[in-house]
C-alpha cells in the first residue's frame, strides 16, 4: 500500500500554462506514470496543452474529470487562493510546492481548511512533494531515485535531504512505500505526526526513516507520538546537526528558541522515545539497513 496517494490518484495541475513550472514537472510526473488528467488556468480554459485539457477552474476540472488530488505551483501571491479554491471544489489531496507564501497567509489557510474543509490534506507549501514509487508522484522529486515496494516510508522537513535519502535507500536495495516532502515552513499543511500516523496504519510500511531539521518543535513532538504510538521502528536524522551556533540559517523553519530547536534537544527526544539517530544522511540509511535485514 502506500499513503495519501496511490495509482488511482487522479491529479489537476493549478496554474498550467506553456512555460510555467507546474506543466514542466507535471509532464515529469506524468511520464512517471502519475495520472494527470487536468490544468487549470482562468485565461486558457478550453485549450488543450500537452494534451492536457485546461479548465477555467478546478471546481470544473474536478467535474469533467474526476481529479482527486492538484498540484499548484503558482507564484506565492496566488497560491493561498488556489488551495482554497481545490478545497472549494472537493479536491482530497493538495500539493502546493510554492515558496515564500507569507506565514500569517499559511496560517489563515490552514485554520480555513481545519475549520471549513476538514476532509481536505494539504501537502506543504514548500515542499517537494509526494512519491509512492511505481504508482504516482506529484511534485518535484526525480521519479528514478526510489525504488517501489517498500518496506520503508520516509517523510522529510528539508528537500534536499529528502531527495538523498530516497537515493540513500534505493542505492542499498530498500524499496519505500511513500516518501513525503512535509516541507520546512513555519505552519505545514501536513505534519511528521499525520505522515507517522498514517505510516503506523499502513500494512507495508515496516518501518519509518523520519528526516528533521533544526528549528521549531516539530521534532520534539513527533518524538512523543513515537514513544507512545508507534510499534514501528523508526531512523531519524536531523538536518543542521553541525550548524555553528549564532549564525543566520536561510530556511524558514530554522528559528531556535535558547535551547529549544537545536539539533540536540532533538536528538535526545527522539532517542529517549525509542528512535534511532544518525549523525548524517547516509549514517542513516546505513542503519536502516540494520532495521530493514532484521525484519525478517
Amino acid at each position: 500500500m502506500s499513503i495519501f496517494v496511490d495509482d488511482k490518484t487522479k491529479v489537476v495541475i493549478q496554474g498550467v500554462s506553456p512555460t510555467g513550472q507546474g506543466l514542466y514537472h507535471g509532464l515529469r510526473n506524468r511520464s512517471y506514470g502519475t495520472q494527470v488528467v487536468a490544468g487549470t488556468n482562468p485565461k486558457r480554459g478550453g485549450e488543450v496543452i500537452e494534451d492536457i485539457p485546461v479548465y477555467a477552474s478546478v471546481k470544473e476540472a474536478v467535474q469533467a474529470t474526476g481529479a482527486t488530488a492538484s498540484f499548484i505551483a503558482v507564484p506565492p501571491g496566488g497560491a493561498p487562493g488556489a488551495i482554497l479554491e481545490a478545497a472549494e471544489a472537493g479536491i482530497a489531496f493538495i500539493v502546493c510546492i510554492t515558496e515564500f507564501i507569507p506565514a500569517q497567509d499559511e496560517a489563515r489557510v490552514y485554520n480555513v481548511l481545519r475549520r471549513d474543509f476538514p476532509q481536505t490534506r494539504l501537502l506543504g507549501p514548500n515542499c517537494p512533494g509526494i512519491i509512492s514509487p511505481g504508482k504516482c508522484n506529484i511534485g518535484i522529486t526525480s521519479g528514478d531515485i526510489a525504488t517501489p515496494g517498500g518496506p520503508v516510508g520516509l517523510v522529510s522537513r528539508s528537500g534536499t535531504v529528502f531527495y538523498q535519502a530516497l537515493y540513500e535507500l534505493t542505492q542499498k536495495g530498500i524499496g519505500q512505500t511513500t516518501g513525503v516532502g512535509i516541507g520546512g515552513d513555519p505552519v505545514p499543511g501536513t505534519s511528521f505526526i499525520d505522515c507517522l500516523s498514517a505510516f503506523e496504519a499502513d500494512p507495508e510500511t515496516r518501518a519509518v526513516l523520519m528526516i528533521g531539521e533544526i528549528g521549531g518543535s516539530a521534532e520534539e513532538e513527533a518524538a512523543e507520538f513515537i514513544g507512545k504510538e508507534m510499534s514501528k521502528p523508526v531512523v531519524t536524522y536531523i538536518a543542521g546537526v553541525t550548524a555553528p551556533p549564532g549564525r543566520k540559517m536561510g530556511h524558514a523553519g530554522a528559528i531556535i528558541s535558547g535551547s529549544k530547536g537545536t539539533a540536540k534537544a532533538k536528538m535526545d527526544a527522539l532517542e529517549a522515545a525509542g528512535a534511532r539517530v544518525a549523525m548524517n544522511p547516509t549514517a542513516a540509511a546505513d542503519i536502516m539497513a540494520e532495521v530493514v535485514a532484521g525484519l525478517g
